[in-house]
């Protein structure tokens, strides 16, 4: 019996053993596979973040191909056309100021000019006789006898041809006192200059509105077998840059005034003296334009040119402006919201960041966001051109409940999504600058976006893509000028160049200050009546 017994607790302790080494074999098993669970988290989380990071460049991808499908991209910027272009500011710059110092300071004698050829015989001439004013002389009343005339030609363009206007002044002698009568020689745009109101005009917004610099419009002319070399019209445009001046100082002054403005600005290639390169200057525009809030008030827009991008230039452009200022999230206007100056952000470039991620990668949360932004802008499109006050009361009633359920929406969709994504970016944007995008509720004169500035800087894409870049500083200040002049004759409805060939016929005898007059909104009635066109 002893002996079974002891067999038996050997056997006991047997299994006892065997149990406990399963027991450790199934711990370090549970362990094994613990590990592996953990390996297997990591891994999925590692395979989570790439696959984000795969639809992040895919999207970018997507978005890059997007933005140049369809353009040309081509390294066609040839040396000789640098030179050209530079060659035709610093001509221009030096009869710009050339101008301001004839005008400060009038010489005697008449500036040795290079002898220029006689205008071509071919074009048809338009003779204007300048008769004096009364029939007897002024001095002692006797009868006048004409015995000659003095003769002075001057190229003029009439739309789509060259002619030539040959003013005649007749030549009196008083048979009494033999006296010399004759009328005054009428008034030149450019003293002693070539080109009449017409060309000049047409040289001007070819170069700046059609984007032909002044050496393709040689070309052109002289396929018309009229010879203009680049240097002449180049001494026209600066001479006229001067004598505008006064003109683009009064728009300043009048965008300026307003309680609200429209700001952007743009890259503006310009070329590197000396280098062949070109730096990076900026133009800044700012619209004054309240019609769509029911105002009468004249819209209008002035650019200007700064040499870069710092937040100084703002500053000191608007260092008279009081009001509100509608314009995008560069940080070089945040400096200047204050007591005076009060931001309202555009819903425009907000609707943008998701628009670009719907055309490439559609998804429920961006087409969401699209429509809710798009109720917003229903509403806008009713009351456009409504009075300020009534606008107030329909976005109060209408417009700021749909803002309160989209930021609702927004704040729930972020929690949702990867804060990697694009569309969480998107609505980032949104929700950090919302105090800025829905002012325009609390006032009918904001607008909900800033197309307005917008729309002002496309003509200048259009030129920078055709000729790529100014010539100078001293051309983009130019430039600015005539874009200010050209962009506030279009939104009062003028044809630029009908309404530059006007001016430049008054503007030489006309008093700096009376120069009101020849801002567009006054000369647009007149100038859009049948009579005028004609003319």
């Amino acid at each position: 019996m002893l002996a079974l017994f002891r067999t038996q607790q050997e056997q006991q302790e047997k299994l006892d053993r065997m149990l406990r080494a399963r027991e450790e074999e199934l711990r370090r098993l549970e362990a094994d596979l613990e590990g592996h669970r953990q390996t297997l988290s990591e891994q999925a989380d590692e395979l989570h973040s790439r696959s984000e990071r795969i639809e992040h460049l895919k999207l970018m991808v997507e978005k890059l191909r997007h933005m140049i499908f369809g353009t040309k991209s081509e390294k066609i910027v040839i040396r000789l056309e640098q030179l050209e272009l530079e060659l035709e500011e610093q001509e221009t710059t030096q009869a710009e100021a050339e101008a301001v110092a004839e005008r400060l300071a009038p010489s005697k004698e008449p500036k040795t000019r290079p002898q220029r050829k006689p205008l071509p015989e071919h074009l048809p001439r338009q003779v204007v006789t300048h008769l004096p004013s009364g029939d007897c002389c002024s001095d002692c009343g006797g009868q006048l006898r004409q015995f000659g005339e003095d003769i002075s030609e001057q190229l003029e363009y009439i739309p789509e041809s060259f002619r030539v206007i040959r003013y005649v002044r007749p030549k009196f002698s008083c048979t009494g006192c033999d006296r010399v009568v004759e009328a005054p020689a009428p008034s030149r745009p450019i003293e002693r200059g070539l080109a009449g109101p017409g060309l000049l005009a047409h040289v001007i917004v070819s170069k700046f509105s059609d984007h032909l610099p002044l050496y393709r419009q040689s070309e052109i002319y002289a396929r018309q077998g009229v010879e203009i070399s680049r240097s002449t019209m180049a001494g026209w445009v600066g001479a006229a840059s001067d004598l505008l001046s006064p003109l683009v100082d009064a728009i300043r002054k009048h965008v300026l005034a307003g309680h609200k403005l429209h700001a952007d600005d743009t890259p503006m290639p310009v070329l590197s003296p000396g280098s062949g390169k070109t730096k990076t200057g900026r133009l800044w525009t700012y619209v004054r334009d309240d019609r769509p809030a029911g105002e009468l008030t004249a819209p209008a827009v002035w650019f200007t040119y700064s040499q870069d991008r710092r937040g100084e230039h703002p500053r000191q452009h608007l260092n008279s402006f009081r009001g509100a200022l509608q314009a995008d999230a560069y940080a070089g206007f945040h400096h200047l919201y204050g007591d005076h100056i009060y931001e309202a952000a555009c819903w425009a470039h907000a609707r943008r960041k998701f628009h670009e991620i719907h055309v490439v990668h559609a998804s429920p949360a961006t087409t969401e966001a699209l429509a809710r932004i798009g109720a917003l802008y229903a509403i806008e499109d009713e009351i456009r051109g409504k009075p300020a006050d009534l606008r107030l009361s329909i976005r109060q009633a209408r417009a700021r409940p749909l803002l309160d359920e989209l930021r609702r929406w927004m704040e729930k969709a972020l929690r949702n999504l990867s804060a990697k994504s694009e569309t969480a970016a998107a609505i980032r944007y949104a929700l950090s600058r919302w105090r800025a995008l829905t002012r325009y509720t609390e006032d009918g004169l904001l607008e909900i976006d800033n197309n307005a500035a917008e729309r002002a800087l496309r003509a200048v894409a259009l030129g920078r893509k055709n000729f790529l870049f100014a010539g100078s500083d001293c051309g983009g200040e130019r430039a600015a000028a005539m874009y200010s002049l050209i962009g506030s004759a279009k939104l009062n409805g003028l044809d630029p160049e009908l309404y530059l060939r006007t001016v430049l016929a008054r503007i030489a005898d006309h008093p700096v200050s009376q120069i009101q007059q020849l801002l567009p909104w006054n000369l647009a009635a007149s100038l859009q009546s049948p009579s005028s066109q004609a003319a």
